[in-house]
């Protein structure tokens, strides 16, 4: 793919997303391959930064099994998370919203390279946090491609940030977390769900990358793959998660 189609289909995505339009993925493939995806992917970031947002972190996408699941993809994948991304209230608008529960990190200096260890990855984290992912996909009923999710930016639309969790970041695999929609549970995992520890998934991030020289910036949040399957938010709908059983993330839509 030339850099003019990527372009185009930057334009496409980003054209959906503000006039609220579905795509249809059958008529719209936008990529054959990862690579082009990525591409396409940061001609969108470019588009929305031209409007003033910042990047502030990235997500991680079907890094867990119940996410590949649900999905139908093979692989995990990765997108920039803007500022206007971070909920501070009830999410407004959306099309399709869909929450999952993931396990973030804050960054307390850079980090980079492409070979990182656990250990490496636990040293440059500050704080690990609770979070609820919001996703909305661009592709009507979620139905695509790992590639045309790669070029939507892996769908993310918002998270909420929880209070700093009192566990070290080796020990988030053992993070424990309860979904509840409406005060019913439908799902349950540890953090040990995120491809067997929420920061191999920074350490695949940061290898991915490395690929064009660039890596993660200290005071970013890269939030690691939803951990549950992902559950529906209507208006007026509530989903919280209960980690630890002591810290509860929550999120309405208006």
């Amino acid at each position: 793919m030339n850099d003019d189609r990527a372009r185009r289909h930057a334009a496409l995505l980003h054209r959906a997303h503000r006039a609220g339009e579905l795509l249809d993925a059958a008529a719209h493939p936008v990529a054959a391959t990862m690579d082009e995806a990525y591409a396409v992917q940061e001609h969108l970031t470019a588009l929305r930064l031209a409007e003033g947002r910042r990047v502030v972190g990235h997500k991680l996408g079907y890094t867990s099994a119940a996410m590949r699941a649900q999905m139908g993809v093979a692989e995990p994948n990765s997108g920039p998370l803007l500022d206007d991304m971070i909920l501070s209230g009830p999410l407004r608008g959306g099309v399709q919203p869909r929450v999952e529960p993931e396990i973030g990190v804050v960054l307390r200096r850079d980090l980079a390279g492409a070979d990182l260890d656990l250990d490496a990855v636990a040293a440059a984290v500050a704080e690990v946090r609770p979070c609820l992912e919001v996703v909305d996909s661009v592709w009507a009923g979620y139905r695509f491609g790992i590639e045309q999710n790669t070029a939507d930016g892996s769908s993310a639309a918002g998270v909420v940030v929880g209070a700093p969790l009192a566990v070290a970041p080796l020990e988030c695999h053992r993070t424990t977390v309860r979904l509840l929609a409406d005060g019913v549970e439908v799902g349950a995992a540890t953090g040990e769900a995120a491809g067997g520890h929420p920061l191999a998934g920074v350490a695949w991030l940061c290898a991915r990358l490395a690929r064009t020289g660039a890596g993660l910036a200290a005071g970013q949040l890269v939030i690691t793959g939803g951990l549950t399957a992902a559950v529906p938010l209507p208006r007026g709908g509530i989903v919280e998660a209960v980690f630890d059983a002591t810290t509860v993330v929550r999120v309405t839509r208006a």
